[in-house]
């Protein structure tokens, strides 16, 4: 491939657009790593947004973590459930991703995966764990998976909220 296939997408892989539920993903009882959020994510096509939707508790430790990892990091001054949900209607009606892939154990994103999947997206939906899947979202979604807990090793995790 090409240095600019390398950079742009070689155009036969999905672009794949990651949204990811901060204070309801990243929290202790789920110990999740964002690594393995976007290695979920990667595996449905090309990423080409890889973000992190975070309010005003997070920290700056986890501001920075998650940045240096390569997610754009969206810190909201309320609930990030409207804005996440604005941006992932905004994607799938520009067209700007053949996949939505929404990180998240909230209910509340259903209408924003049917939006996508009403335009034509194949949408994606990782839930945490098991303790913190949404069958709702897991059903409005054309793809799913849940993330496997961590065992005992000395991988790094990011938490920044606690439950």
């Amino acid at each position: 491939m090409d240095l600019l296939g390398r950079l742009f997408g070689d155009g036969d892989e999905p672009r794949v657009a990651l949204f990811v539920d901060g204070p309801n993903v990243l929290r202790d009882e789920f110990d999740v790593d964002l690594d393995d959020v976007r290695e979920a994510a990667a595996e449905a096509g090309q990423l080409t947004a890889t973000r992190l939707y975070l309010d005003e508790h997070a920290t700056p430790g986890l501001i920075q973590a998650a940045e240096a990892r390569g997610f754009e990091v969206i810190v909201t001054s309320g609930d990030v459930d409207v804005r996440l949900a604005v941006d992932v209607t905004q994607f799938a009606v520009e067209d700007r991703a053949d996949v939505i892939a929404i990180a998240s154990r909230d209910t509340d994103f259903k209408p924003a995966i049917e939006a996508a999947n009403a335009r034509g997206c194949r949408t994606f939906a990782i839930a945490p764990g098991e303790f913190g899947r949404s069958d709702a979202l897991r059903n409005a979604a054309t793809e799913r998976v849940t993330l496997e807990e961590e065992s005992d090793d000395d991988s790094p995790t990011l938490v920044g909220y606690d439950g």
